[in-house]
């Protein structure tokens, strides 16, 4: 469980990313920018997981690589344990990664073929020899399998002769190869099979509370991101549109594109289907190279008016839910910002 009663291990502050959009062949001139992360803020806590959720192309995955420094930042800041690391270089990086590992979305083309897997757990003591086991290196490496569950026999094997989730285990042991406080998780299951996904997200909960892991846990499904986070955050075409513990997000939303993602959300149950209002979002997503001016989401939008076009929403608890010591008090970027209770995640 998170404690967050202590200082955040990881705090990002207005992050910001765009990628230049240019012309020209000899001569190249920017004409715009994507605005892939467009001022996004939240904290982490230690043994905490927070889920970040929202559909293809809102930038869940340029924040991954932008605390990871894979991508330089345009603006921001993004602090670890009271440090800015997003100007850091050389040296200084590399000590921070130590501490912040990453496993990525395709178990397929995230490991080397032509490396065993022995050499690829290996890899990061290869790279930060000060964290390296003193003795045999062979030895931590197949304590590494056993603890994702896997032979130690195997170290010799290469990646393909592995399934995707036994592939995805080994890139799991890579990630905890360093002793890492926190590991950012870019879908690390959404290529893999509904049963084993199931197997690697019980496998990381028990890392976690045998390692005592911070999650950055990224996904598009919505169940599963319910059943590993302590807090989710949404986002839509570069913003955060809402951001709680599970329960005020699955059970009390009060952003309307949270609330049509959750009508997606297909339920098992016949009878709850039928008494839950289905949210059909209309219009094509805009281009995150030209938004929409004031709140983002307001072309798909059943509750947008004038004002909406003319001033952003700030990302707080609303104002009629102020007072409220309950759930629907968490932070929503919506002028209009209630909860509708039929689309309530079962």
């Amino acid at each position: 469980m998170a404690d967050t009663t202590r200082e955040p291990i990881l705090e990002v502050r207005n992050l910001v990313k765009h990628f230049p959009l240019t012309q020209g062949i000899v001569f190249r001139r920017q004409v715009g920018a994507v605005r892939a992360v467009d001022d996004i803020s939240f904290t982490l806590y230690p043994g905490e997981t927070l889920g970040i959720v929202g559909e293809s192309g809102c930038g869940k995955s340029t924040v991954a690589k932008l605390l990871m420094n894979l991508e330089r930042a345009t603006a921001g800041e993004i602090f670890y344990k009271g440090e800015d690391i997003s100007k850091l270089s050389g040296r200084a990086l590399k000590a921070v990664r130590r501490n912040i590992q990453m496993v990525f979305q395709d178990p397929y083309t995230s490991l080397n073929p032509r490396m065993t897997v022995g050499d690829i757990i290996g890899e990061p003591f290869d790279i930060h020899p000060e964290a390296a086991p003193k003795g045999d290196k062979q030895a931590r490496v197949r304590e590494l399998l056993d603890v994702v569950g896997l032979n130690p026999e195997y170290i010799n094997r290469y990646p393909h002769q592995f399934s995707g989730g036994q592939r995805q285990r080994i890139g799991i042991a890579r990630g905890l190869a360093l002793n890492p406080e926190i590991i950012i998780c870019d879908e690390p299951v959404s290529a893999l099979d509904v049963s084993v996904q199931a197997q690697v997200i019980n496998l990381m909960e028990k890392l976690q509370d045998e390692f005592g892991l911070s999650y950055l846990f990224i996904a598009h499904d919505l169940s599963i991101v319910r059943h590993i986070s302590d807090r989710v955050g949404v986002m839509y075409l570069g913003k955060m549109v809402e951001i709680g513990s599970d329960a005020a997000i699955y059970d009390h939303p009060t952003h309307p594109y949270t609330q049509a993602l959750l009508s997606a959300v297909p339920l098992p149950d016949p009878d709850a289907r039928e008494g839950r209002e289905r949210i059909i979002l209309t219009g094509d997503v805009p281009s995150p190279a030209n938004p929409p001016s004031g709140c983002r989401f307001r072309t798909r939008c059943w509750k947008a008016q004038d004002r909406c076009a003319e001033e952003l929403p700030l990302l707080a608890v609303p104002q009629r839910y102020a007072d409220a010591d309950t759930a629907v008090a968490h932070d929503s970027a919506c002028h209009f910002a209630e909860e509708k209770p039929q689309v309530t995640h079962a």
